[in-house]
């Protein structure tokens, strides 16, 4: 092959390195405008009078308003919308703090304690994974009931407490199976048991587990509609998704707008909260997920 067929050649190469990857972005950014265009359209429907929301086919407000977002911030109900941001703050840190216990002793249990059957258990805890929800909603229910506890915040908390999230203990077992164990045994050498061991070497090598542990179940919790929906039953209790019901009353007016001003600023301390810890988090799902 001649130095000028050779030339011609890597030319041709470039050019279609070049449209390859011209069209690779143009089709990502198609694809991220089908994923953000519902958030852009809650985004410029809070901007609208309730009218123009349903049935106008325009993404653009003609008229903008904040005035959607003054009547959010009103509250409904009579509750404020203070009241509603404090109940969901309150649900989702304690849910956090209640997974990140519970879950990392279970977790340090199941990784580093030999016990009977072990195996055994943490082969049922992963069985759970397959069980839907759905399934033990009304024993809970009656179980809470029976314990009056229902229109509290208790059955959405203590099971936190009591490591029923069985995915999380599964992402911290297959974290800490990652850890050397001749950690564990210098340690020992030394003198110290169990709770030394898991709160002054484990723990502190676990932190990309648990702030993804936190990130996923923040975002659930705070997202979290069925479980407020059975248990609370007063609206000074609600949370953030119980009270965006509240604006949509299908027999009498329904006040879309300041519904979508709401759900706007719900979104806020998700986001939030996600921008600050997110560069943890496929830290932690990609050293905990693929360990056998």
């Amino acid at each position: 092959m001649s130095a000028e067929d050779s030339a011609r050649l890597r030319q041709t190469n470039k050019r279609r390195s070049r449209v390859g990857s011209v069209a690779y972005h143009v089709l990502m950014i198609a694809l991220a405008c089908v994923v953000l265009y519902p958030a852009l359209w809650m985004l410029m429907s809070s901007l609208k009078p309730s009218s123009d929301i349903v049935g106008n086919v325009s993404l653009i407000p003609e008229n903008g308003s904040l005035q959607n977002y003054i009547t959010a911030l009103d509250g409904i109900g009579g509750v404020s919308t203070l009241t509603f941001f404090q109940n969901s703050l309150i649900v989702a840190v304690l849910s956090v703090i209640g997974v990140v216990l519970s879950a990392s002793v279970s977790a340090y249990a199941f990784s580093r304690v030999k016990f009977p059957g072990r195996n055994l258990f943490f082969s049922m805890m992963v069985a759970t994974l397959l069980l839907p929800f759905h399934v033990v909603i009304i024993p809970q229910y009656i179980v809470f009931n029976n314990l009056d506890m229902v229109n509290t915040y208790w059955p959405l908390l203590l099971p936190k407490f009591l490591a029923t999230d069985a995915f999380f203990v599964f992402l911290m077992v297959q974290f800490m199976r990652g850890l050397p164990i001749e950690l564990d045994e210098a340690a020992r050498i030394d003198g110290a048991g169990h709770v030394r061991i898991f709160s002054s070497i484990v723990l502190p090598l676990m932190k990309p587990s648990l702030i993804t542990a936190s990130i996923f179940t923040f975002i659930w919790t705070w997202n979290d509609f069925l479980g407020p929906l059975l248990y609370l039953k007063q609206p000074d209790l609600y949370t953030l998704p119980i009270a965006l019901r509240l604006f949509v009353d299908q027999t009498t007016v329904s006040d879309y707008g300041a519904q979508m001003a709401m759900a706007v600023l719900a979104l806020l301390p998700v986001m939030l909260f996600f921008f600050i810890f997110q560069r943890y988090l496929v830290d932690g799902v990609s050293t905990s997920g693929l360990k056998g």
